[in-house]
C-alpha cells in the first residue's frame, strides 16, 4: 500500500504541476500583444536610444578610440 500511494500521490503532483505550468504559460488570453499606444512609446524609445547612439558613435572620440584599437589590433596580429 505504500508504494502505490506514493506513486498515486506522484501522479497527482505531476498532473497538479503541469496543469499550473500551463495555466501559468498560457495566460488568460486578455492581453496578448502590445496595443497601438505601447507600440508607439516603444518605437519613440527605439528611436531615441538609436539616434543617442549615433551620436556617440560618430564623435571624433569615439572614432579616435575605435581607430586605435582597429590599429593596435591589426599590430598585434602581424
Amino acid at each position: 500500500m505504500g508504494q502505490a500511494s506514493a506513486g498515486r500521490t506522484r501522479c497527482d503532483r505531476l498532473r497538479w504541476l503541469r496543469a499550473r505550468w500551463a495555466l501559468l504559460t498560457t495566460g488568460s488570453h486578455r492581453d496578448r500583444g502590445m496595443s497601438t499606444a505601447e507600440y508607439a512609446v516603444g518605437t519613440i524609445a527605439a528611436c531615441a536610444f538609436a539616434a543617442i547612439l549615433f551620436k556617440v558613435v560618430t564623435s571624433s572620440e569615439v572614432q579616435q578610440l575605435i581607430t586605435g584599437l582597429i590599429n593596435r589590433a591589426l599590430n598585434v596580429a602581424g
